[in-house]
């Protein structure tokens, strides 16, 4: 297929990515939120050339000699087009400054290793060096197999970041994203002072069919979505894509102060 189209992952009807791009990469034919490219994002929320990439160019290691880990990680940077499942900068938004990370689930699920562990724990660092706000994107199938136990420690590693930035009253604020799962969701994507989601999006731990096997129980056909978590008091709200630089604007003017 030409570069000039996507295919929507639901209805798999085939759409000039020119008009994918301009409605945010949801799709005119069904309305399925498709993922959208971290820069994409990026270039949707934050104000013109403001974005400055920090940390992308930390190396991923095989701390533990996986079989097969560096083939694999050439396949994700090939077919993302990016070095690792998480973008990390400082960018402006409405006038506003504001750290801020995009995890990437075309690359390994945006599955969290050690690389990615760094970039967050040290962009938490600088904004509280800064003395700014954080804004993330999560998207995660979980921790990254490949990298045995090293990769479940980054769960309390970033999560005392967020707790230092918390402690100086600095704002962090996360939008959860199509699939948010595993150890992200049980750590860093769970600790925001303002959690939003987007429309139908996947939150949660083990996946469903797990849990009934394991519970026993017939779950909710709408368990785990981002409509399900809002019932249930886990999110503050769901914010379309079309809306959510407005309400990232909203919420930095109370919490930042006005860049130059």
């Amino acid at each position: 297929m030409s570069n000039d189209c996507v295919v929507c992952g639901k209805c798999k009807q085939t759409v000039a990515r020119s008009e994918m791009d301009s409605n945010y990469y949801i799709c005119p034919i069904c309305g399925k939120y498709n993922r959208i490219p971290p820069r994409a994002r990026i270039e949707y929320l934050t104000d013109k050339d403001t974005f400055c990439e920090l940390y992308g160019n930390e190396i991923t290691a095989d701390p533990i000699a996986f079989p097969e880990y560096g083939n694999k990680i050439s396949s994700a940077k090939q077919k993302s087009g990016e070095n690792e499942a998480v973008l990390c900068g400082r960018a402006s938004i409405g006038g506003y400054e504001t750290c801020m990370f995009v995890m990437n689930p075309e690359f390994m699920m945006a599955s969290m290793g050690t690389v990615v562990g760094d970039r967050l724990a040290a962009l938490f660092e600088y904004a509280l060096l800064h003395k700014l706000p954080v804004i993330g994107y999560t998207a995660s199938g979980g921790a990254r197999m490949q990298e045995g136990v090293l990769s479940l420690m980054q769960m309390a590693k970033v999560s005392l970041a967020v707790k230092k930035h918390s402690d100086a009253g600095l704002l962090y604020l996360v939008c959860l994203t199509d699939p948010t799962m595993g150890g992200v969701t049980a750590s860093f994507a769970m600790l925001g002072d303002v959690i939003i989601a987007e429309p139908s999006a996947q939150v949660g731990f083990a996946g469903k069919r797990v849990i009934e096997q394991n519970t026993g129980a017939k779950l909710p056909d709408d368990f785990q979505s981002a409509e399900f978590q809002l019932k249930s008091g886990f999110v503050d709200g769901i914010v379309e894509r079309k809306d959510q630089r407005d309400y990232l604007t909203k919420m930095l003017a109370l919490h930042s102060r006005k860049s130059k």
